[in-house]
């Protein structure tokens, strides 16, 4: 089964290397790309003030984090939760950095020795989307994803949305039912598939009209330009024909 966790952070500041620490952690799971409900989510004492530039992102007082728990002791939970999974992170190298440096005050490790990996959903929007703003905000209209209730930023509403992103980035992944495909397929037995004449059955072929035609050849072109003339289909047309 496919474990992935999209993860977000709130800091005091841009800096870890600089003493900014963690403040607020949201974290959502994915089990085979279908979210589970079971997140993760914590607000964190930072012992230090944030700086004047976050609490205008954030809006989490300082007041509010005094009596919230230190990192030290929601980090076991924290890696529990984590262990072996594939996070999913916008702009990953940020969140990675402070957590990291949050790890490294408790001589445990870095993150790449408790998860099996990190998808940067950011590298992967800017591959998608060329030249395009590609922040979450600009991600959520651009797929139509309802961002609405985000009027500041918090973790946990940013990986619910960013799971929703994520998703709708990477549809094809699970196209053709493969997520229906069972554990163990050699079970399925040939004598447990049942004959079908289909000869029995008349099946019209609709083909395109030329409006249809001209708005695939407009969405073809679309992607050859996106991809930089990476695509397959070109290079197989004349072998078709």
């Amino acid at each position: 089964m496919s474990r992935q966790i999209v993860l977000d952070t709130e800091t005091t500041g841009l800096s870890p290397e600089n003493g900014d620490r963690i403040i607020e952690i949201g974290c959502v799971e994915l089990l085979n790309r279908k979210l589970s409900g079971n997140n993760l989510h914590f607000y964190v004492n930072p012992e230090r003030d944030s700086e004047e530039g976050a609490l205008k992102v954030h809006g989490i007082s300082n007041e509010f984090l005094r009596d919230k728990p230190k990192f030290a002791a929601i980090a076991m939970e924290l890696l529990d939760y984590l262990q072996g999974a594939e996070l999913i992170i916008h702009n990953a190298p940020f969140d990675i950095g402070f957590l990291n440096k949050e790890l490294e005050r408790l001589r445990m490790g870095r993150m790449a020795d408790h998860v099996s990996g990190v998808i940067d959903s950011l590298a992967m929007a800017k591959e998608l989307f060329p030249g395009k703003r590609n922040s979450l905000d600009a991600l959520c209209g651009r797929l139509e994803v309802d961002n609405s209730g985000r009027t500041l930023h918090g973790a946990l509403l940013d990986a619910e949305l960013l799971a929703d992103v994520y998703i709708n980035m990477t549809r094809g992944q699970n196209a053709f039912g493969l997520d229906d495909t069972p554990d163990n397929p050699t079970e399925i037995q040939a004598d447990d598939m049942a004959d079908i004449d289909l000869s029995a059955f008349h099946l019209p072929v609709l083909e395109a009209n030329a409006a249809e035609r001209e708005a695939h050849e407009r969405a073809l072109a679309d992607l050859d330009k996106s991809t930089k003339g990476r695509t397959l289909w070109r290079k197989l047309e004349p072998v078709a024909a």
